[in-house]
């Protein structure tokens, strides 16, 4: 018979008593599946009814009282987290997917329940672990001490887990290993599994508030010919019957203008976005954006849609538009601040960048104000905004939107219609990083041109994030795109901040990580 495990979570971590190895604790799994089999048990079973959860359970029954029981029958199923036996009862907490219940397991009602295993007890005792999947039922019960308990008739196991759980008291705290192995992490931090129960919710409260407001969703390529729509460094794949090579594609920018020159007038797509570039708390190779493209509309338009879509999300799954981030009171009510690009750098720095005549003029008074590595900024456009990106941009703590950026950096917006050198478009930063982006999007076929002309001698230069002319691209502007607004959106640094997590990486179910060798 396998050595009894009663106590398992509590030896592993124990430094008093001697630790079974992983392998010896699978060994013996192994053989209690077997004990299973012979008496009958499937220790991965089929199927089990079930006609409540944990939660349900809980409120429905939030009222009974001390010593009380009900007679409903319930039947519900889940995973142990604890086992502790005294005599001829024995107290499980069972798992589901919405919380935890105590099960109260007494060796005579189970015996009677279970009358064709007369050992159904000892059984209980000495062939299920922390971490196996259990199936009961039974009644409910509140105990002396007030636990609201399923009073257990009938048992089975319907999954027998073959690892360990990380013990109890000190649980998975190793980060690498949390997201390596998510479903642990999901198991036994139940915290976790509420960020990503909550990421479905955002993400289905945005794509019900756009369908309410009359956008429809429509799919784009993944593989692409020409990666384009932001200047990033794309992943390259190759197709064996066509024998050419591909890119993952960057943005979904391009195609969704397609759409818009085919005459749909209100058009998105929530999807992933891949950029062979590095990793941190805020970037994933692989990530989710929304982008957002609708006729006759223009930037000023879309600052209105982004607040709504952001406080609709928060309202429909927080319930308030005052949340915390990192200890961090955020207000989320609108109007949010909007301020140019210009007079940020201005209030932060004292450069006034609407006074240069030259760009050694501004690097001069930008040196002075405290700036560095400018030696590669080759335009006033491209200082002024490293200038922003280096004094101004971690400061933006409540939700700001930042307007008009320099035409050098943002090769797909409209000039501004009055300050020459600018583009219409903004970007929203919250808790001093960027969330969403937008443009009122350029229509003049041949001012596009020349914008991806110059992109183009860029890569053939050398520059890694710069693209090449896409022809078709050009070609659907040139039958005619209406006046239109664009707005994009980053689901991760949303969910991030919505869920208060400090890295990325925490939003992100499966995110990309090193092999664990070079790790």
């Amino acid at each position: 018979m396998p050595r009894d495990s009663h106590s398992e979570t509590t030896r592993q971590g124990s430094q008093s008593e001697p630790q079974s190895t992983l392998e010896e604790i699978r060994a013996t799994r192994l053989e209690k599946a077997e004990q299973l089999k012979q008496i009958g048990q499937n220790p991965y079973a089929y199927r089990w009814d079930i006609t409540h959860h944990a939660a349900d359970l809980q409120a429905k029954f939030a009222d009974l009282p001390n010593e009380a029981e009900d007679p409903t029958e319930v039947a519900i199923a889940g995973r142990i987290r604890t086992r502790r036996f005294s005599g001829k009862l024995a107290f499980f907490d069972l798992q589901d997917e919405t919380g935890k219940i105590q099960l109260f397991l007494d060796k005579k009602r189970i015996e009677e329940g279970m009358a064709t295993d007369p050992d159904a007890f000892s059984h209980l005792a000495k062939l299920t672990d922390v971490g196996d999947i259990l199936g009961v039922r039974g009644t409910l019960k509140r105990t002396k001490k007030g636990e609201l308990s399923v009073n257990v008739s009938e048992y089975a196991v319907l999954t027998k887990s073959l690892l360990p759980l990380p013990d109890k008291w000190h649980g998975l705290t190793d980060i690498a290993k949390r997201y390596r192995q998510r479903y642990v992490d999901l198991i036994v931090n139940p915290e976790v599994r509420e960020t990503f129960r909550r990421r479905a919710l955002i993400t289905a409260s945005i794509r019900r508030y756009l369908d309410q407001q009359g956008f429809i969703e429509i799919e784009t390529p993944v593989l692409q010919s020409e990666a384009g729509g932001a200047e990033a460094r794309p992943f390259i794949t190759y197709h064996n019957t066509l024998e050419m090579n591909l890119y993952l594609r960057i943005a979904t920018e391009l195609h969704l203008k397609r759409l818009i020159v085919g005459g749909f007038e209100k058009v998105f797509e929530l999807g992933r976005i891949f950029r062979n570039e590095g990793i941190s708390t805020r970037h994933n190779p692989e990530f989710t954006t929304i982008e957002v493209y609708q006729a006759y509309a223009d930037y000023h338009d879309m600052m209105q849609l982004t607040e709504a879509i952001v406080t609709t999300a928060a309202e429909d799954v927080l319930g308030t538009l005052k949340i915390t981030y990192q200890d961090q009171p955020i207000d989320l009510t609108p109007p949010w601040r909007r301020v140019t690009m210009h007079d940020l750098v201005k209030e932060k720095t004292g450069v006034d960048f609407a006074e240069f005549q030259t760009l050694e003029e501004a690097k001069t008074a930008t040196t002075r104000a405290g700036m560095r590595d400018i030696d590669e900024c080759e335009s006033i456009g491209k200082l002024l905004n490293e200038a922003f990106e280096q004094k101004v941009e971690e400061t933006l703590i409540q939700p700001t939107f930042v307007l008009d950026y320099p035409v050098e950096i943002s090769p797909l917006a409209k000039p501004h219609r009055s300050k020459p050198g600018l583009v219409e478009r903004f970007e929203l930063f919250v808790v001093g990083r960027e969330t969403a982006n937008s443009f009122s999007e350029l229509t003049d076929p041949i001012e596009q041109r020349q914008r991806l002309e110059a992109q183009a001698d860029r890569k053939a230069a050398g520059d890694l994030e710069a693209h090449g002319v896409d022809e078709d691209f050009l070609t659907a502007l040139e039958y005619g795109m209406p006046p239109t607004g664009g707005l994009g959106i980053g689901i991760d640094r949303l969910i991030m901040l919505l869920t208060d997590c400090a890295s990325i990486r925490d939003a992100i179910a499966f995110p990309l990580l090193k092999p664990e060798d070079k790790d």
